[in-house]
């Protein structure tokens, strides 16, 4: 019953193939100097926001600082967590500045991504003119980090079956269970840090990283729930408030009950874009008549229920690991060629080796078996922190009916999604009244039309009646997230915006035909 709500960016998806591969930089580099802004902090926050960060290089003009920040915002008296932050200097002497990066999840790692794909970041003359500082959030990663289980209890966690028929009484009993022993397993081994990595705790911390960097603005760049984290930031802070740009807008105003069927909509819609283009993959095992193969999809996915396929290293791809395999090469049209070799390795030879090497990379698992990062972690205990769907019977029916209705081929395994956060040790914190962002400048937001994860009409919600000031970028394309994938209608807007801060009298709807 494992309902997928990690909303990761495509730098995410990215770092599986960029991974290591950065240039290295023929010159040593010394940090950027960086002394903390003069302005007002929160009322007994001040020494937090006065304090002197000393970055160290951790790369080739790479450089690294933890960054001290209260665990509760509300209590001047707890204790302090560390936020891990790592940025890569400017190509040229005299920066713009900083502009912070989030790339998603919620639970991805910024660090990371500078660490180990920093020549990927953005475009060439983003990182030409700005220092790109990517973060872990807290409970995130090399920060103060969420921890819940060892690397068999993931295993078993995220890839087993219950062994009774799916939607059944005793499978949800069984899910119900699990989860809610997930949860005090997180809280056993996080604490009381567990209770405080919600987005506006987070956003919070964003203000107080652009303080010890001493700048008086923020500049940002948030993909997929980093759009939620940015545009979080600038209801809280419009004031500091530099240039703003959120690709894979999600809308903050719709229930966590909406933002589900929304995703398995869409998701849906990209599985049919793959299927229409299948033919020009050599290995692609489809008819070419769509309705025709999303049943074959469909009765695959139901034989594996009962009946997984081996692998060769001896583990078995589950019917949840061929969902989670099925749904990552569906974040970018690049992808699709793997999941074409999977269906045909899946339906020709009965293997399912590909789904389950798809689906360990979703997850962040490595071939020793290894999780290398907190990602499932930290995206529970997140996303269970900012919203949760009720559990009363009668509106997760509903619902399920809603979801196989909207996706009759992946929906079925959307069910129950309720119950994730149902016996979570911790209430929901409270979410702002509006976000609208009122004072803040004009914030781009961009919109791919067939992005799966975050939908199209979502960005075009955030830019045209929440936020008062906002431009909204489309791409009329496939894909989750697309500033700095060689879209020059993309990234020549958006790097003039980071730049100067203009934009064109309209959308120039990039890609449409």
């Amino acid at each position: 019953m494992k309902n997928k709500k990690l909303l990761v960016g495509s730098l995410v998806v990215s770092t599986l193939v960029l991974s290591g591969c950065s240039a290295i930089s023929s010159q040593p580099t010394s940090p950027e100097p960086v002394t903390p802004v003069a302005s007002p902090a929160p009322a007994g926050f001040e020494t937090y926001y006065n304090q002197a960060v000393e970055f160290q290089a951790c790369g080739e003009n790479i450089f690294c600082a933890d960054v001290e920040v209260p665990m509760d915002w509300d209590d001047q008296s707890s204790k302090p967590i560390t936020i891990a932050t790592a940025y890569r200097k400017a190509d040229r002497k005299e920066s713009e500045g900083f502009v912070l990066l989030n790339p998603g999840g919620p639970g991805a790692s910024g660090y990371d991504w500078v660490i180990e794909s920093s020549d990927f970041l953005g475009t060439k003359k983003l990182r030409e003119n700005f220092n790109i500082l990517g973060f872990d959030p807290r409970g995130v990663g090399k920060s103060s980090a969420v921890k819940c289980l060892n690397d068999k209890g993931y295993d078993k966690f995220l890839y087993d079956v219950t062994g009774f028929e799916l939607g059944s009484d005793e499978d949800v009993a069984a899910a119900r269970a699990a989860v809610k022993d997930f949860g005090a397993k997180c809280l056993a081994n996080t604490g009381d840090l567990l209770g405080h990595v919600d987005t506006v705790s987070a956003a919070k911390d964003m203000d107080l990283i652009r303080a010890v960097l001493g700048e008086q603005k923020l500049n940002f760049l948030g993909y997929s729930y980093g759009s939620f984290l940015g545009t979080t930031y600038a209801n809280l802070f419009p004031e500091h408030v530099g240039r703003f740009v959120l690709d894979g807008a999600i809308d903050p105003t719709v229930s966590d009950e909406e933002q589900t069927l929304f995703q398995i909509q869409a998701f849906e819609k990209a599985l049919r874009a793959f299927l229409e283009n299948c033919e020009q993959y050599r290995d692609c095992p489809f008819t070419g008549f769509v309705e025709g193969d999303l049943q074959t999809i469909k009765q695959f996915l139901f034989d594996l229920e009962s009946n997984p396929l081996p692998t060769k290293d001896g583990r078995e791809l589950t019917v949840w690991a061929a969902v989670t395999g099925l749904i990552m090469p569906l974040y970018s049209e690049s992808y699709w060629q793997y999941l074409s070799t999977a269906f045909d390795v899946a339906l020709t030879d009965g293997q399912g080796d590909v789904f389950l090497l798809l689906a360990d990379q979703y997850n962040d698992r490595g071939d020793d078996g290894k999780y290398s990062t907190n990602l499932i972690a930290a995206n529970y205990a997140i996303s269970c922190l900012d919203a949760r769907s009720s559990t009363n019977i009668f509106s997760m029916q509903r619902q399920n009916k809603a979801l196989v209705d909207a996706s009759p081929t992946l929906g079925r395994y959307w069910q129950f999604g309720a119950l994730r956060c149902e016996n979570w040790p911790f209430d929901v914190k409270e979410a702002p009244v509006s976000y609208g962002a009122e004072g803040a400048p004009t914030i781009l937001v961009i919109g791919t039309t067939g992005d799966p994860a975050t939908p199209y009409s979502q960005a075009q919600a955030l830019a045209g009646r929440i936020l008062k000031d906002a431009f909204l970028l489309t791409y009329h394309g496939e894909g989750h997230t697309i500033y700095g994938q060689q879209v020059l209608c993309v990234d020549n807007l958006v790097d003039k915006f980071f730049l100067t801060g203009e934009l064109p009298a309209q959308d120039p709807n990039c890609g449409a035909s």
